[in-house]
């Protein structure tokens, strides 16, 4: 598999990534789980789960959200009821909204 390109990140992002992946760690280590043991709980290779935990950009959000969720690190709302509810509500609210955004037109100068 031919190797992504390199995207920069803001320095907001790396620093929420590493603040992820430390909170995993922790939480996994509090739990008393190899990091084998939570690889093959959430189906990831070890080796990924090492990347998350260094905050690893390249990591897919998914494998992310699934091994903080096997190792109880909160992500949006700590009850599933609750956060179904949150996803309902901002589907409803997305669909008030316009389908597609378009840039502002530009403004023609023509005092000569």
């Amino acid at each position: 598999m031919p190797k992504t390109a390199h995207r920069p990140l803001s320095r907001h992002a790396r620093a929420a990534l590493t603040l992820m992946g430390q909170s995993i760690r922790e939480a996994r280590i509090s739990r008393a789980m190899t990091a084998a043991e939570l690889a093959e709980r959430a189906g990831m290779s070890r080796a990924l789960l090492q990347r998350i935990e260094r905050g690893d950009a390249g990591c897919s959000i998914g494998a992310v959200f699934e091994a903080a969720v096997i190792c109880g690190v909160p992500l949006f709302e700590p009850d599933l009821d609750a956060l179904n509810r949150e996803v309902w509500r901002r589907q409803e609210k997305l669909a008030l909204m316009p389908k597609s955004v378009h840039a502002p037109k530009r403004k023609i100068h023509d005092d000569f």
